[in-house]
């Protein structure tokens, strides 16, 4: 210590200043070390309030995650209630369609008409409801909301996309053209919201899967990706290459053929092959695209199914009880395995 130079000839009585403190400032936990606490404007900026020496860059710090806090908060609303659009959105497409109200005609042949209607049985049951759900629970906070999000805005990028897409003008009449808008805006939100879930989405939170059902679902991801590939698009494929194609599907609805093909083996197939083989492996990455994989798979097969129960309730010459018994399994598997995954999401147990 040393005699306070500011100080000299003043008034005041003697007193001493540590030379450490005052040249650099040493603070433990908000406080000086040692010595009587600097007052304002004694070589630090702040204020002394209890003893303690709030700073320019606490209060930054302050400021800062107050910020943080609103933008996070204010992210959380947009994300619910895009959550809350997208399940409207869903449920107007079913009732404005073959389903209810045939508002919208597509064109296209009525065996694919039959797969529409089997879908809008799915997209008004399943996809709304969920997509409404998952909502309120992002509203709430909870840790399922995010999570739960990605089923249906993974669905609609899949399912409305062709619906805009695979319609076929110049053979079938219709006035599904007229509400591309809808599709292209629900295909949109759908695509927001898929990323803005996957970010909101904490690992670190997630509870620990049980090895049996980690591993029942990495095997349940390759054997859908095998079936869709050798049990389903392989068949279609070969026909199509041939001389004479005689596939009714592809004969009656050749841009849905391929488009479908398109999708499956150039997006979903590859997606469940890494989601599966994941899983299995139990590599920390792939639990994000587990949760959405088991989401979307419980969701469009649900809707596959109803559309195979659609063909073959209708007599369509493409329906066959092999296809509709399959896809039904697989539905119910999906949804059972979805219900396992998600269950200690919604009861909390992290």
């Amino acid at each position: 210590m040393e005699p306070c130079r500011r100080c000299a000839g003043g008034t005041s009585a003697p007193h001493f200043r540590l030379s450490f403190l005052w040249d650099f400032g040493t603070l433990v936990g908000g406080t000086f070390v040692s010595g009587t606490p600097l007052t304002q404007g004694a070589g630090w900026k702040g204020e002394l309030i209890e003893g303690n020496l709030v700073t320019q860059t606490k209060s930054r710090q302050t400021r800062e995650m107050v910020s943080k806090a609103r933008l996070e908060e204010s992210g959380k609303f947009r994300l619910a209630l895009g959550l809350i659009i997208l399940g409207a959105g869903a449920a107007l497409v079913a009732l404005l369609g073959p389903l209810v109200g045939d508002v919208i005609r597509y064109h296209a042949s009525d065996g694919a008409i039959n797969q529409i209607i089997g879908g809008d049985v799915a997209g008004l049951v399943l996809v709304a409801p969920v997509s409404i759900l998952a909502g309120i629970l992002v509203w709430r906070g909870h840790l399922a909301g995010p999570i739960l999000a990605m089923g249906p805005a993974v669905y609609a990028l899949y399912m409305y996309s062709q619906l805009a897409l695979g319609n076929d003008i110049s053979r079938y009449a219709g006035n599904s053209e007229r509400f591309f808008p809808l599709y292209i805006g629900l295909f949109m939100l759908a695509g927001a919201i898929a990323i803005r879930s996957w970010t909101m989405i904490d690992i670190e939170a997630l509870p620990v899967t049980r090895r049996w059902v980690a591993r029942t679902l990495g095997i349940f991801f390759l054997i859908v990706a095998a079936f869709l590939v050798f049990g389903l698009h392989v068949p279609g494929l070969i026909d199509a290459w041939a001389d004479q194609p005689t596939s009714t599907e592809y004969l009656a609805d050749p841009a849905v053929f391929w488009l479908v093909k398109f999708m499956d083996l150039g997006i979903v197939v590859p997606a469940l092959m890494l989601a599966g083989i994941g899983t299995l492996r139990n590599r920390p990455w792939v639990a994000k695209i587990s949760y959405a994989g088991v989401g979307w798979a419980a969701l469009l097969g649900a809707s596959v199914a109803g559309m195979a129960i659609v063909m073959q309730a209708t007599g369509d010459p493409a329906a066959t009880l092999a296809n509709t018994v399959a896809f039904s399994g697989f539905a119910s598997v999906a949804v059972v395995m979805a219900v396992v995954v998600y269950l200690p999401l919604m009861r909390g147990d992290v």
